[in-house]
């Protein structure tokens, strides 16, 4: 078994604050930024920032649906942390400057992968896939904060 690592960045044209509060925002923003691949999205506590618990299904491959139940933390400002009680996926959205009126958003997406061939195909392709998954995430909150 080994760790899997997946990072998606991108400049957002909005205030970091602006930013961070559309992230950290599970009821109304955060469904909205979401792709086909995500279902069953639910607020189960809470609903913005620390504190709050959120389900969702993700379909990364057409055979793999992974069920999450995220528990979110705020360990410093402009960061969150998503972690999920059903696995060892960990999601970490970073929120920095970027000069002015500009945010830097970094989403790192890890945890503990298969052993064997399947592990070695799963810490190859996954991070691709999800990649492409986190880049739309992160140009729909684009335009969500223009």
């Amino acid at each position: 078994m080994g760790q899997v690592y997946a990072v998606s960045e991108r400049v957002i044209e909005a205030s970091p604050e602006r930013v961070f509060d559309a992230v950290a925002d599970y009821e109304k923003v955060r469904p909205t930024l979401l792709p086909s691949q995500y279902s069953e999205y639910q607020v189960r506590e809470g609903g913005r920032g620390a504190g709050t618990v959120v389900h969702w299904k993700l379909q990364a491959t057409e055979k793999r649906v992974r069920d999450c139940l995220f528990t979110v933390t705020e360990p410093t400002p402009g960061r969150l942390v998503e972690t999920d009680a059903n696995s060892t996926m960990v999601i970490t959205w970073t929120v920095t400057p970027a000069g002015e009126g500009k945010a830097k958003v970094v989403v790192e997406t890890t945890w503990t992968g298969a052993g064997g061939i399947g592990g070695f195909f799963e810490r190859t392709f996954a991070p691709k896939g999800l990649g492409r998954i986190n880049d739309e995430v992160l140009g729909r909150l684009a335009s969500a904060v223009a």
